[in-house]
């Protein structure tokens, strides 16, 4: 009985080895790969990844859950650069941007950056490259940061939504945030996701965020989905959207304090932030919100319907005086 225990602890740890072994060989090939494209500027100890481009009025782009900065690389940001000065930046622990506490960078906890301090991070960093009076883009999970950014701050032209999280939703988030936000989940779960994902799951994650339209062609190949899957980085991105809740239910309440112009594009056909959930609402929450609803478009609306979105930050600059 003993020599079977033994042999049954020197497999356990044989295992967790190699899990971790690959998740490390893996991780080093997306940083090869997929390397830094802006700069690293530095907040308070905490070094946050940003890419900065073109003229004009400032405005900031902040990704959605598991994303990064070459979400808006991919084609976007090209868009607005002939007429705006745009700041990409990277949340908290997720692209190249470090993780905010020593607390979140743990293995076995469920410690994490709220939208109010993702928020503050990301504006120290705005600060430090000259940005002013900026138009706030939140995609997704960035469209709670933008709306925390308004909470914030005042020295903002306004804030534009696109498909982004606003109010509380009824229920659970599905298996993959409830396992991988919990601290069992970060510490068993997310090395062996990390180490052998295959392929065919990240295609069809990817599928499944544009649908009903197609990912661009070319979208994997600039985004970097491999980033996403080093272990940090799902652990981020697990535990602040498994406990993003609570931070939504506290900052509903308090949207009536936003006084600057605040513009939404949200798709009716979108199953992952649902309109009815989140941007619907907005108008009796805040004063002079417009919702714009992209009739059959999902998730993405920045790469399925850009022009729809550049409309929404030219009503917000006009709206605020900058045009």
């Amino acid at each position: 009985m003993k020599t079977v225990f033994i042999l049954m602890v020197v497999l356990a740890f044989l295992i967790i080895g190699m899990v971790q072994y690959f998740a490390f060989k893996r991780e080093r090939e997306a940083a090869e790969a997929f390397p830094p494209t802006g700069q690293m500027i530095d907040v308070d100890g905490v070094r946050v990844h940003a890419e900065q481009m073109g003229q004009g009025p400032d405005v900031v782009l902040i990704h959605g859950a598991s994303g990064n900065t070459r979400d808006f690389t991919f084609a976007f940001a090209d868009m607005l650069s002939d007429r705006y000065r745009v700041t990409i930046l990277d949340r908290p622990g997720l692209g190249w941007t470090d993780q905010m506490a020593p607390a979140h960078k743990a293995v076995w906890t469920t410690a994490h950056a709220g939208p109010r301090a993702q928020a503050r991070l990301l504006k120290g960093a705005t600060d430090k490259l000259g940005v002013i009076n900026p138009i706030v883009v939140g995609h997704s999970f960035g469209g709670i940061v933008s709306l925390a950014w308004a909470l914030e701050f005042d020295d903002l032209a306004g804030v534009v939504s696109i498909a982004g999280v606003a109010n509380p939703w009824p229920g659970e988030l599905g298996w993959f945030y409830k396992v991988n936000g919990a601290a069992w989940g970060s510490a068993f779960v997310v090395p062996m996701l990390s180490a052998f994902a295959p392929q065919t799951y990240v295609n069809a994650t990817v599928a499944s965020i544009f649908e009903p339209q197609p990912a661009p062609d070319g979208y994997l190949d600039h985004v970097g989905p491999a980033l996403t899957l080093r272990r940090e980085s799902m652990r981020a991105n697990a535990r602040q959207v498994n406990w993003l809740r609570p931070h939504v239910v506290e900052m509903s309440e308090q949207y009536d304090r936003i006084d600057v112009p605040v513009e939404v594009v949200h798709g009716d056909a979108d199953t992952i932030v649902p309109l009815s959930v989140h941007s619907a609402k907005l108008p009796d929450q805040i004063e002079g919100a417009n919702v714009t609803v992209l009739q059959g478009v999902g998730h993405m609306p920045q790469h399925s319907h850009p022009e729809a979105v550049i409309a929404a930050i030219d009503r917000v600059a006009a709206r605020a005086g900058l045009r």
